[in-house]
């Protein structure tokens, strides 16, 4: 993710200045060049330092990025209050990330954090000149991939509906016809780069999906409504400082330290990691962690990772598990690294892959490969044993089935389809009943299957037959993903739920 929005806001810059080059921008070459180097420079080494002084190592990344943001945030200028005040900017948003955080994670956007600041000392107050209409040729197709990168397509909507609803209502009471008042306000206010590159910004969003919605939403409104307390006015940044706020208060408090437990191999190429947190770790069954796994060897992936937790929320131990086939990425090689009394740090925890609230709803859980860890939490949680569920475990073998053991003995509807020809079908029973059968004397049923290919509607529909009436859990890898909620929808399911592990 990073990585993806260093890249797509250095395409941005590169294109502001071509489009000075063609004059299509009045602020002169000299000027953008400065502003540039003044906004990477100054915030890359006020991060070292601040890095230095809170002896944390500083995230390469991160710096430019922010120096990227205020690069677009603030107008490019010779004019002596303006530089300071950009610099000043540059070096409150470094610092925002040190001092205004609550036990190692940063409360607010750090560049919106640093423009707010600047403002207040009226030396500089941001503009927010991204949003320019030669830009949105290149702007648009950005914020549309960070956006799908991120999964945020959903949250942005919500918070464009709210902020261009309202914008759009002003311009129409002032005379602007629909098309007009619509087109100004996506092109010329600054709603686009907002929305695309700092407010869903994962680590000042909340964690579960409802509460981003409703913080998009709230932002849009103080995004869009005019207002004016005397020594502060409406403003973007300021709009995302009270949503930043708003989101901190209802997500995990400040990152967590993890000494590391033991692990246990589950298959030849999967692995179970326990780790002892400095402090209680709030979560649902289903929910992930996100881990920073600091390692030099980088693979453009950046430092955090995303684990979804196997273990029950009344566990002492945080659990999770990967799958490390050869070659090892460097991420994964920090955890197979790991000896016992060894820290990592956990900088969220989130997400909605959450089984119904009402337990009478029948599910279906399909697991491939390595995507079967969130329902491990179910399991361990004790969710799946006061519910009518279904496990289908799918894998290339039966020797690369993950817990095999532990699913055998907890007493749940399992079928397990691999690529293996020579399985033979396994039933606890002497039968294979349909996974339909309701009967609590037939709870605990092992059942395997033999197949070759990936799954499609009229296999899933053969081993689950009432796929209909089930709510349909999908989790695994994109493309396993992808395709099987592609059959699942079109073997009668009506609600599918899906989790996808990228890898790593």
């Amino acid at each position: 993710m990073y990585r993806l929005i260093l890249i797509v806001l250095a395409v941005l810059t590169a294109y502001s200045l071509v489009l000075e080059l063609l004059g299509w921008l009045t602020f002169g070459l000299p000027e953008m060049a400065a502003h540039l180097v003044i906004c990477l420079g100054a915030t890359y080494a006020a991060n070292r330092v601040m890095a230095a002084l809170f002896r944390v190592p500083p995230h390469p990344e991160s710096p430019l990025i922010t120096g990227l943001l205020l690069y677009f945030l603030f107008w490019p200028s010779f004019r002596a209050m303006d530089v300071a005040g950009t610099l000043l900017a540059c070096v409150f948003a470094s610092m925002s990330k040190y001092v205004l955080a609550w036990r190692g994670r940063h409360v607010f956007n750090p560049a919106a954090a640093g423009a707010f600041l600047a403002g207040l000392t009226g030396l500089n107050i941001a503009t927010w000149w991204a949003a320019t209409p030669a830009m949105m040729f290149v702007l648009v197709p950005g914020v549309l991939l960070v956006l799908y990168r991120v999964g945020k397509l959903r949250v942005a909507g919500v918070f464009l509906a709210v902020a261009a609803g309202i914008i759009t209502v002003e311009l129409l009471r002032a005379g602007m016809s629909a098309e007009q008042a619509l087109w100004q306000a996506l092109a010329q206010r600054p709603l686009l780069f907002f929305v695309g590159f700092m407010l869903t910004e994962p680590l000042t969003l909340p964690p579960r999906r409802w509460q981003q919605f409703a913080v998009a939403a709230l932002v849009g409104v103080v995004f869009a409504v005019p207002y004016n307390l005397g020594f502060v006015a409406n403003s973007p940044e300021l709009a995302l400082l009270l949503g930043n706020l708003v989101a901190f208060l209802a997500g995990q408090r400040g990152t967590m330290n993890l000494s590391f437990v033991a692990s246990k191999p589950l298959t030849a190429t999967t692995h179970e990691f326990s780790f002892q947190p400095s402090r209680p770790v709030r979560f649902l069954p289903g929910q992930y962690i996100e881990v920073d796994l600091p390692h030099a060897r980088s693979d453009g992936k950046g430092r955090r990772r995303v684990f979804s937790l196997a273990g029950s929320p009344h566990d002492r131990l945080v659990r999770f598990a990967v799958r490390a086939s050869e070659p090892v990425s460097a991420a994964k090689g920090v955890l197979l690294a790991l000896k016992p009394g060894d820290a990592l740090k956990a900088t969220s925890v989130g997400g909605d892959f959450l089984l119904p609230r009402d337990p009478a709803k029948p599910v279906l859980l399909v697991a491939a490969g390595i995507g079967i860890t969130p329902y491990m939490s179910y399991l361990r949680s004790g969710e799946l044993q006061r519910r009518d569920a279904v496990l289908l475990v799918l894998a290339r073998s039966t020797n690369e089935v993950p817990y095999a053991d532990e699913l055998h003995r907890a007493g749940i509807r399992t079928i397990i389809r691999t690529a293996d020809s020579a399985l033979a079908d396994a039933d606890q029973s002497g039968a294979n009943p349909s996974p339909a059968d309701h009967s609590s004397t037939r709870r605990d049923v092992s059942r395997a299957t033999a197949g070759a290919g990936r799954l499609d509607a009229a296999g899933l529909h053969a081993l689950v037959p009432d796929i209909h009436s089930r709510e349909v859990y999908i989790s695994g890898s994109p493309s396993s993903v992808a395709s099987l909620r592609t059959a699942a929808r079109q073997a009668g399911a009506r609600r599918v739920h899906t989790d996808s592990f990228a890898g790593y």
